[in-house]
């Protein structure tokens, strides 16, 4: 192989979050895979996220729960995910 495509200080690939999501029929699996969606986007993971919660950006399933925590977001004045919340509703359809 030509050196030409091989990155010898390229470092380690880097981690995929772990979403620590509960069992899919537990209450709060779906506000907690709604903070999973946000959270990989916030980490630049938002496939590994999707694939994670079974949910993909932007379903209007989860609004609700988004809205819980865009709410969370503007109460610790987490400008980041109160970002990610409101773009999230846009994708749903919603306002914030």
């Amino acid at each position: 192989m030509s050196r030409a495509f091989v990155n010898e200080d390229a470092g380690p690939p880097e981690r995929r979050p772990d979403y620590d999501l509960p069992p899919r029929d537990a209450a709060d699996f779906e506000v907690t895979a709604a903070r999973a969606l946000l959270e990989g986007a916030r980490a630049g993971d938002t496939v590994g996220a999707e694939d994670a919660t079974g949910y993909r950006w932007g379903d209007p399933h989860l609004v609700p729960h988004i809205r819980h925590w865009l709410t969370v977001a503007r109460e610790e004045r987490d400008d980041r995910l109160e970002q990610l919340a409101e773009r999230y509703l846009r994708a749903a359809g919603e306002t914030a």
